[in-house]
Protein backbone atom coordinates (compact mmCIF):
# COMPACT_ATOMS: atom_id res chain seq x y z
CA UNK A 1 0.00 0.00 0.00
CA UNK A 2 0.98 3.66 -0.17
CA UNK A 3 2.86 5.97 2.15
CA UNK A 4 0.79 9.15 2.55
CA UNK A 5 1.49 12.48 4.25
CA UNK A 6 -1.66 14.25 5.46
CA UNK A 7 -1.25 17.96 6.14
CA UNK A 8 -4.35 19.38 7.81
CA UNK A 9 -4.74 21.92 10.61
CA UNK A 10 -8.11 20.63 11.86
CA UNK A 11 -7.42 17.76 14.25
CA UNK A 12 -10.82 16.13 13.73
CA UNK A 13 -10.45 16.07 9.93
CA UNK A 14 -6.81 14.96 10.19
CA UNK A 15 -7.76 12.03 12.44
CA UNK A 16 -10.79 11.07 10.33
CA UNK A 17 -8.77 10.97 7.11
CA UNK A 18 -5.86 9.16 8.75
CA UNK A 19 -8.15 6.42 10.11
CA UNK A 20 -9.93 6.08 6.77
CA UNK A 21 -6.66 5.58 4.91
CA UNK A 22 -5.07 3.35 7.54
CA UNK A 23 -8.13 1.09 7.33
CA UNK A 24 -7.29 0.73 3.63
CA UNK A 25 -3.79 -0.44 4.59
CA UNK A 26 -1.90 2.78 3.84
CA UNK A 27 0.94 4.07 5.98
CA UNK A 28 0.05 7.58 7.13
CA UNK A 29 2.12 10.41 8.60
CA UNK A 30 0.52 13.60 9.88
CA UNK A 31 1.41 17.29 9.85
CA UNK A 32 -0.57 20.17 11.36
CA UNK A 33 0.40 22.88 8.86
CA UNK A 34 2.35 23.48 5.67
CA UNK A 35 5.66 24.20 7.38
CA UNK A 36 5.46 20.96 9.35
CA UNK A 37 4.43 19.13 6.17
CA UNK A 38 7.36 20.49 4.20
CA UNK A 39 9.72 19.52 7.03
CA UNK A 40 8.29 15.97 6.97
CA UNK A 41 8.77 15.75 3.20
CA UNK A 42 12.37 16.92 3.49
CA UNK A 43 13.10 14.57 6.39
CA UNK A 44 11.77 11.62 4.38
CA UNK A 45 13.57 12.88 1.26
CA UNK A 46 10.22 12.93 -0.52
CA UNK A 47 9.64 9.20 -0.06
CA UNK A 48 5.86 9.55 -0.02
CA UNK A 49 3.48 8.22 -2.62
CA UNK A 50 0.99 11.03 -1.97
CA UNK A 51 0.75 14.39 -0.26
CA UNK A 52 -2.84 15.03 0.84
CA UNK A 53 -3.08 18.62 2.01
CA UNK A 54 -5.68 21.11 3.10
CA UNK A 55 -5.49 24.43 1.27
CA UNK A 56 -6.28 26.88 4.06
CA UNK A 57 -3.87 26.48 6.98
CA UNK A 58 -1.86 28.80 9.23
CA UNK A 59 1.84 29.56 8.72
CA UNK A 60 2.13 28.02 5.23
CA UNK A 61 -1.02 27.21 3.30
CA UNK A 62 -1.48 24.15 1.13
CA UNK A 63 -0.87 26.03 -2.11
CA UNK A 64 2.55 27.23 -0.98
CA UNK A 65 3.25 23.72 0.33
CA UNK A 66 2.27 22.21 -3.04
CA UNK A 67 4.58 24.58 -4.96
CA UNK A 68 7.50 23.87 -2.62
CA UNK A 69 6.87 20.12 -2.61
CA UNK A 70 6.60 19.94 -6.41
CA UNK A 71 9.81 21.93 -6.80
CA UNK A 72 11.73 19.65 -4.42
CA UNK A 73 10.06 16.36 -5.37
CA UNK A 74 8.60 16.63 -8.90
CA UNK A 75 7.32 13.04 -8.94
CA UNK A 76 5.27 13.45 -5.75
CA UNK A 77 1.52 13.13 -6.29
CA UNK A 78 -0.45 15.92 -4.62
CA UNK A 79 -4.14 15.90 -3.74
CA UNK A 80 -5.73 18.91 -2.06
CA UNK A 81 -8.85 19.37 0.05
CA UNK A 82 -10.80 22.43 1.13
CA UNK A 83 -14.07 23.47 2.67
CA UNK A 84 -13.96 26.94 1.10
CA UNK A 85 -15.08 27.58 -2.48
CA UNK A 86 -12.77 30.57 -2.89
CA UNK A 87 -9.80 28.43 -1.85
CA UNK A 88 -10.70 25.81 -4.46
CA UNK A 89 -10.56 28.53 -7.11
CA UNK A 90 -7.07 29.53 -5.90
CA UNK A 91 -5.91 25.99 -6.69
CA UNK A 92 -7.04 26.17 -10.34
CA UNK A 93 -3.62 27.41 -11.44
CA UNK A 94 -1.96 24.33 -9.98
CA UNK A 95 -3.23 21.92 -12.65
CA UNK A 96 0.28 20.80 -13.59
CA UNK A 97 1.22 19.74 -10.06
CA UNK A 98 -2.05 18.91 -8.28
CA UNK A 99 -4.13 15.88 -9.27
CA UNK A 100 -7.42 17.17 -7.87
CA UNK A 101 -9.08 19.26 -5.16
CA UNK A 102 -11.63 17.53 -2.93
CA UNK A 103 -14.42 19.59 -1.39
CA UNK A 104 -15.16 19.20 2.31
CA UNK A 105 -17.13 17.78 3.90
CA UNK A 106 -16.58 14.36 2.39
CA UNK A 107 -17.52 10.84 3.37
CA UNK A 108 -15.23 8.01 4.34
CA UNK A 109 -15.83 6.24 1.03
CA UNK A 110 -15.33 9.44 -0.98
CA UNK A 111 -11.92 10.24 0.51
CA UNK A 112 -10.81 6.65 0.05
CA UNK A 113 -11.93 6.69 -3.60
CA UNK A 114 -10.24 10.04 -4.31
CA UNK A 115 -6.97 8.82 -2.79
CA UNK A 116 -7.20 5.61 -4.82
CA UNK A 117 -7.69 7.63 -8.02
CA UNK A 118 -4.83 10.00 -7.14
CA UNK A 119 -2.45 7.12 -6.46
CA UNK A 120 -3.38 5.54 -9.81
CA UNK A 121 -2.89 8.82 -11.71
Amino acid sequence: MAKILITEDDEAVRSFVARALEMEGHSVDLAEDGEEGLDALRLANGKYDLLLTDIKMPFMDGIELAYNAAKLFPDLKILMMTGFADQRERADGLDKIVIDVISKPFTLSHIRQQVKLALAA
